[in-house]
């Protein structure tokens, strides 16, 4: 198959498996296919390709997370930029794409505050837009310390501590921002988002609907409409709290002792995870329990879908009498991916995500057969495809998408460690891209990884 002629340019790059990649660089290297996405390097084997085609825009990437991230509470939410422009400072601040920490400094040594508050928030966005919310926060504080009610800063930061599991530290500074600006569309629809993700849904509702009133967005609609969709369904729910769970529920739709032993299941397996990941989310935990249809109705999730983390755990216990060991099962599945949000600042892709996740339920590969063969003849889903949220998929393929997170996930583990994983983990939180991630903990990119995995299960499994 020729590909030459089209990689200087191309950027979608199509698979035999009707699926596509959009890239932003693509090129020939020998028996593979090598393209860049943002900071990430990927190979996938010629094999896999049908073909490469160049221009277009690629849809909306869905946001890593939970199983249900496409269901989350909010999509992953960047504030306006209100500051004016400075190119020079700019130009100063970032330099080869990567911020200057001499230029910072030269700043502050000026004694201009502004201009150091200005810095600084270049900074401070330039790290938030590349996902690497440690260093945000710390330029946006910084930047804070120049000019504390900077609306444009406050909003930012405030954003930054909801995205590292922060929202109830987030308030006092959207409400800040709101004081200084109570005219801004962009600071209301911050502080309706840092409402809702505090679960101060009335207060979110009010705050959002403030915000049309002074100018129409879509995106804010759509905020409004799911917050309004729960505050319905969510209205009558009672309230229980432990000491790491605020459990609702729908009245007296379900007993006092199915309550009391899905606490007590979620206590234990919240200590298991702290042992076995060597983390603890830093806030209180919200469970909501659905007893009808109004599971899907909130959570927007697909008809496969058994439970969702957003951001709360939501259970569909319909039915439910008792905490079974499969329920039990899916109560930590869910469980982990707070954990695994806390260890990587939510930059963790979904087939780690939930890879991580089933092997602590624990849950044993069943169809490692069948993967082998998959793998064997190259039909397997690259990994790559496997960033993005699983809701997209119908019931089959997110059957093989999960097993494949699951294998690579048992083969890591087999191979290497669980603490190797947690380490993986840590490095995304720290700033590095998943590829990055690998390569320092495990030295393998993801063709590397892939293969080595096809190899593991063919061993294990194969004929």
């Amino acid at each position: 198959m020729a590909f030459s002629a089209a990689l200087a340019s191309a950027e979608v790059i199509h698979l035999k498996n009707g699926r596509t990649i959009w890239a932003d660089h693509v090129r020939e290297a020998g028996t593979h296919i090598e393209y860049d996405l943002g900071d990430n390097t990927y190979a996938i084997p010629k094999a896999l390709v049908d073909r490469v085609e160049s221009g277009g825009m690629p849809p909306e990437s869905s946001p890593s997370g939970s199983a249900g991230s496409d269901a989350k509470n909010l999509p992953v939410f960047v504030p306006a930029d209100n500051q004016k422009s400075n190119s020079a400072l700019t130009a100063k601040v970032l330099r080869e794409g990567q911020v200057d920490p001499d230029a910072l400094t030269a700043l502050e040594q000026s004694g201009d505050a502004a201009a150091c508050a200005a810095g600084y928030f270049i900074a401070g966005k330039h790290e938030f837009e590349h996902g690497n919310m440690g260093k945000a926060r710390t330029y946006l504080e910084s930047g804070l310390r120049f000019e504390p009610d900077n609306p444009t800063i406050l909003n930012y930061y405030a954003a930054v501590l909801v995205r590292t599991g922060n929202p109830a530290d987030a308030l006092p500074y959207a409400e800040r921002a709101v004081h200084v600006a109570p005219d801004s569309p962009e600071t209301l629809t911050v502080l309706g988002y840092v409402q809702f993700a505090a679960d101060h849904i009335p207060d979110a509702i009010r705050t959002w609907k403030h915000s049309l009133e002074l100018r129409p967005d879509a995106s804010v609609q759509r905020y409004l409409d799911k917050a309004e969709r729960e505050a319905k369904i969510e209205a009558d729910y009672s309230e229980h709290e432990s000491s790491h769970f605020t459990l609702k529920y729908e009245g007296e739709k379900t007993s006092d002792s199915l309550r009391n032993q899905l606490l007590a299941t979620l206590e234990s397996e919240y200590d298991d995870l702290v042992s076995e990941l060597g983390i603890a989310p830093h806030n209180s935990i919200s469970v909501v329990l659905y007893t009808s249809q109004a599971f899907f109705d909130v959570t927007q999730a697909p008809s496969w879908s058994g439970a969702v983390n957003d951001g709360k755990l939501r259970i569909p216990v319909q039915g439910v009498s008792s905490v079974t060991p499969a329920l039990a099962r899916v109560l930590k599945h869910e469980l982990a991916h707070s954990f695994i949000s806390q260890l990587s600042g939510g930059r963790c892709p979904q087939w780690l995500n939930e890879g991580i996740a089933q092997a602590v339920e624990p849950k044993s590969l069943v169809n490692g057969r069948v993967l082998a063969d998959l793998f064997r003849n190259q039909h397997e889903l690259p990994l790559n495809t496997l960033e993005g949220s699983f809701t997209r998929f119908s019931p089959a393929e997110a059957t093989l998408a999960y097993d494949e997170s699951l294998a690579a996930v048992q083969y890591i583990s087999d191979t290497y460690s669980m603490s190797d994983l947690q380490r993986v983990l840590e490095r995304m939180g720290q700033g590095s891209s998943t590829e990055a991630a690998l390569r320092a903990i495990i030295h393998s990119d993801y063709g590397q990884l892939e293969t080595e995995v096809g190899k593991y299960l063919i061993a294990k499994y194969g004929n």
